[in-house]
């Protein structure tokens, strides 16, 4: 058992490389033979039409828990598609133990309907923080990865998000309006106005990916899943950018977050956009 941060940072060191290689694996065995190929049986909803399952998920998720957890002994595995089953799996990411936080196929719903748009994400986490991350887009033969006070990477070259350009519109990527409140709903409609150019989300691991690329301004999100956000707010972190949730603190993956919240190229777009989001005049 793992016990220590400094112990995990070796353990990256040594093992970074083979994180990679299993969640390449994954993808190889369980997502690219049935994308664009999938069967009606092999696609579920869950909560409605826009939340979908397939057997992709499942079985990618099943293997990045059986390879990452053989990895680094004595980690835990939080996954999407095991919550969704056990809730209180969920629970994992505050306790003691090394967790891995997996979003098997992130864009379901674009895997579904043949886009290219999806990735898997992994995270390793320990008492909350995020220690490293990959964003695979397979169909794309893209590879993010970032480790804390290492720098985040796109297929072995740096990342850098810098800030947006000076007199353009803020390009923001927000929720869908299927998965926010009334009152969420409300805070989004801040983003409406001059200066501001905002459009529906598509898979959340990549729109960090553009944010920390810097092909997009910001994101604002109003759900706290951690398999989501965590991969890709360590990536946008160490691009150089930023993260805030309505109160002006940093997002947190173990939840309990004022939401919507965002992610930005640099401080200062974090800061803009939150305030638009509550309400405030930035």
């Amino acid at each position: 058992m793992i016990d220590d941060t400094e112990t995990i940072d070796e353990f990256l060191a040594r093992h970074s490389a083979d994180v990679e290689e299993t969640v390449r694996k994954a993808a190889e065995a369980e997502i690219m033979p049935r994308f664009r190929r999938l069967a009606a049986h092999e696609v579920d909803q869950k909560s409605g039409p826009h939340d979908l399952v397939t057997d992709a998920d499942r079985n990618a998720e099943l293997y990045l828990t059986d390879a990452l957890g053989a990895l680094l002994p004595g980690s835990v595995v939080v996954g999407e598609e095991a919550v969704h089953a056990n809730p209180v799996t969920y629970e994992a990411i505050k306790g003691d133990a090394p967790v891995w936080i997996v979003d098997p196929v992130d864009g379901t719903r674009q895997f579904v309907h043949g886009d290219d748009g999806f990735c898997t994400l992994v995270a390793l986490a320990r008492h909350g923080v995020v220690l490293a991350s990959w964003t695979y887009a397979p169909a794309r033969a893209q590879l993010a990865t970032a480790v804390r006070g290492r720098g985040a990477f796109l297929d072995g070259e740096r990342l850098f998000a810098g800030p947006p350009t000076p007199g353009r519109d803020l390009t923001v990527a927000t929720s869908h309006p299927d998965y926010t409140t009334e009152e969420q709903k409300h805070a989004l409609l801040g983003l409406w106005r001059d200066g501001v150019a905002p459009r529906a989300c598509g898979s959340a691991g990549l729109e960090y990916l553009k944010v920390a690329r810097g092909d997009l301004d910001a994101t604002a999100f109003s759900w706290e899943a951690a398999w989501d956000h965590a991969a890709g707010l360590l990536l946008v972190e160490e691009a150089g950018g930023a993260h805030l949730t309505l109160t002006g603190e940093p997002f947190r993956i173990t939840g309990g977050n004022s939401l919507p919240f965002t992610a930005a190229r640099d401080a200062a777009t974090a800061r803009r956009v939150a305030d638009l989001l509550s309400g405030r005049r930035p």
